[in-house]
């Protein structure tokens, strides 16, 4: 983004990346690991991730094996990110991911990022509770001739020796950082050769009919014969140093740069055959290893064929684009998709699109009530966007007026910038910008500037690439402020349905927490409550509508009261519960309710409990020991109008915690709810002796890490005051 003098704004000093241990800390030391490891496991090629300094996000340092082009897309990744990098940190486990089916099941963005037939494993780096980066490894599919799986008990070995390292870097003041750019390591060769025996070699590739290449893992010409360079319709010293499918123009069009990754990284030889203009038919032929590909070019009479496949021609938007950078927008494309709400779109864009893209400062900017507002930024900083943040939509600055016109602008350098915002302001260590309007069906939301710290020249290809990724940013953007403005009002909604704050009973200490569920927008039907009868008893409930959706929302709106009042006059768990299940019985709502209800008599030190189809409560007794109770059974409310829910008396000495709470609590996919619940016991006996209020967060907080929750918690404890 840029700043017009007229707004006031002044230099922007974005942070710069974290300066890297130098040396044998983060050259040698850290390469040498990943050959070892890379070597040690027996498998093709490699890679290392390292944790940023925020610890929110994991950065390609270094690769083996392979280009780091390949990786683009995961040059950098948040770590709530669906990759398996990503994943295997997250979970501290190793993810192994042995064939491209099961790549394209489970990580469908990574299977459109390496289309390609590998295996591949995912382990972290830590050493105890740090955590450093994670390593990848990958290795030929199913079915293809070369390196087999790895060990799991090799693979540990390597992340250990690595975590090691980290550590022990960290632990003298040199920590081993992210650079600015990924490297990939040179394989060395396997032998020796004098200059004698390579000129031979030389011949012997020159005497032969057909032509010969030698590609690196970048896919650069390190040999060309010049056989080959007549057929291609080059010379030898203009082809040596370049890429085909950048120094020849028909090239760009022919399989040649799909079949060249798709051989270096599943190590299996392809062939295809392209047309070189006018009428020339060429025949190729790719044999792979960790150093290059070579290549055989020989003439033929046939059409295209290819054993990779059908040719694809690399273009977008009617844009020949090089095939990695197809990739790459299918790869943030189907990242957009998955976005849910704006902080998602947000650190997309912040953590994935920007290293993508080369760029080195973001800024994500909405449209609202007329002026604009900063909602996303990375670099940038906060002197400059404090200033910008809330500028009419009318200001003169670039962010704003791509958004007027709809048409995305670049500038290459400041000049440019100047000579058509000539009262631009010059922020330091940025040179070149891209700012983009993002449009949604004709809506205007906001737009988005990437920076760069050097000059940038923008071709074609790239502008077309920028002004797509603005369109589905728009439509990913729109998408979710309106999740987001959904959600708040359902959980505004969700709010006024509970209660405001728990009554002061003595000798009792209560806390309660709800966490809706992470991806519903709609209102969830758990409730609980607690009443203060007299000073020495309560009534404490809860309970789970069937649904989540307004009428059951209504529904509790409506059971919650009709419960309070009948707590109000001292009625017996199961007399309350009677009543309340004739009255909505009578409503015939068609939905049906759970609930525990218990009466709690502090000064008698005993409790009497009743449910209705609920999950059991849990006692933790003084001396820690944690149960789950057994009741009565009851039928749910709305059921039967007839039905009884006999009463369960317990004794409640002083120190004794009693946790109701709903099945979101405890249910987690493939897990026995008996076991689930008895691990709740479990986690309440283990707990320190401590205020409700902290039990109630750990326990939160115990449930949000073990599994992804898909159902609304509510959570309500009592605490018995000790004595004395």
């Amino acid at each position: 983004m840029c700043a017009m003098r007229e707004e006031g704004a002044g230099r922007s000093h974005g942070p710069g990346p974290s300066a890297p241990a130098s040396g044998p800390a983060r050259g040698a030391g850290l390469d040498l690991l990943l050959e070892a490891a890379v070597r040690d496991t027996g498998v093709l090629a490699g890679a290392v991730f390292l944790l940023t300094s925020d610890g929110r996000a994991l950065q390609l340092e270094v690769a083996a094996g392979l280009p780091v082009e390949a990786l683009t897309p995961w040059s950098r990744m948040a770590l709530s990110s669906p990759a398996p990098v990503a994943e295997a940190l997250r979970r501290r486990r190793l993810v192994w991911l042995s064939d491209p089916e099961e790549v394209a099941r489970r990580y469908p963005r990574t299977a459109i990022a390496l289309p390609y037939r590998c295996a591949a494993a995912a382990a972290p780096i830590v050493t105890g509770t740090t955590a450093w980066g994670a390593l990848l490894l990958l290795w030929p599919g199913p079915g293809t001739a070369g390196a087999g799986a790895p060990g799991p008990e090799r693979v540990a070995a390597a992340c250990r020796s690595l975590g090691r390292f980290l550590r022990d870097a960290a632990g003298t003041g040199h920590a081993v950082r992210p650079g600015p750019a990924p490297h990939a390591l040179p394989r060395p060769h396997a032998r020796g050769r004098d200059p004698v025996e390579a000129l031979a070699a030389a011949d012997l590739v020159e005497r032969l009919p057909e032509g010969s290449c030698s590609l690196d893992l970048t896919g650069t010409f390190t040999y060309v014969s010049v056989t080959a360079a007549t057929l291609l319709g080059g010379g030898v010293a203009e082809l040596t140093g370049t890429r085909p499918w950048q120094s020849l123009p028909w090239c760009a069009d022919s399989p040649l740069e799909e079949c060249f990754r798709g051989a270096l990284v599943s190590r299996r030889s392809a062939y295809f055959t392209a047309l070189r203009p006018p009428d020339r038919w060429l025949a190729f032929e790719l044999y792979p290893d960790g150093s290059g590909v070579s290549l055989r070019i020989t003439p033929t009479g046939t059409g295209p064929t290819s054993s990779a496949g059908p040719a694809r021609t690399g273009t977008f938007l009617g844009q020949a684009l090089p095939l990695g950078e197809v990739y790459q927008v299918l790869h943030l494309a189907a990242a957009l998709s998955e976005a849910v709400g704006v902080s998602d779109v947000v650190d997309l864009i912040t953590e994935e699109m920007l290293p993508a893209f080369g760029a080195g400062t973001v800024a994500l900017l909405a449209a609202e009530d007329g002026r604009m507002r900063v909602i996303g930024r990375r670099g940038y900083g906060p002197e400059l966007l404090d200033r910008f943040d809330g500028a009419p939509l009318t200001c003169l600055a670039p962010a704003v007026r791509v958004l007027a016109t709809g048409r995305p602008a670049f500038f290459a350098t400041f000049g440019e910038l100047t000579r058509a915002y000539p009262r631009a302001v010059r922020q330091e260590g940025l040179h070149a910008w891209a700012f983009l309007p993002l449009i949604a069906s004709g809506r205007r939301v906001g737009s988005c500037v990437f920076a760069f710290d050097r000059p940038h020249t923008f071709s074609e290809q790239e502008r077309v690439v920028f002004t797509a990724l603005a369109g589905l940013i728009a439509q990913a953007l729109e998408r979710a402020r309106l999740y987001d403005a959904g959600k708040e009002l359902a959980q505004t909604l969700q709010a006024a349905l509970l209660p405001d704050s728990l009554p002061d009973v003595p000798g009792l200490d209560a806390a309660a927490r709800y966490l809706p569920a992470a991806r519903d927008l709609d209102v969830g039907g758990d409730f609980y409550d607690l009443v203060r009868v007299d000073g020495t008893t309560a009534a404490a409930f809860i309970g789970d509508v069937q649904g989540h959706n307004v009428t059951a929302a209504a529904l509790m709106g409506r059971i919650r009261p009709t419960l309070r009042s009948h707590a109000a006059t001292g009625a017996a768990p199961g007399q309350a519960l009677a009543m309340a299940n004739r009255q909505l019985v009578d409503l015939d709502p068609g939905r049906f309710v759970s609930c525990l209800y218990a009466h709690l008599d502090l000064a008698r030190h005993r409790a009497v409990l009743a449910t209705a189809g609920h999950p059991p409560p849990v006692l933790r007794h003084p001396d820690g020991r944690a149960e789950v109770l057994s009741l009565p059974p009851g039928l749910l409310l709305g059921i039967d109008g007839d039905t009884d829910y006999p009463d369960a008396e317990i004794p409640l000495t002083p120190g004794t915690v009693l946790a109701l709470y709903t099945d979101g609590l405890v249910e987690t996919p493939g897990v026995d709810l008996d076991d689930a619940m008895s691990g709740l016991a479990t986690q309440l006996a283990r707990a320190r002796s401590q205020p409700m209020d902290g039990l109630a967060t750990a326990l939160i907080d115990h449930a949000r890490r073990t599994a992804p929750r898909t159902d609304d918690i509510a959570l309500l404890l009592l605490g018995v005051a000790a004595t004395g």
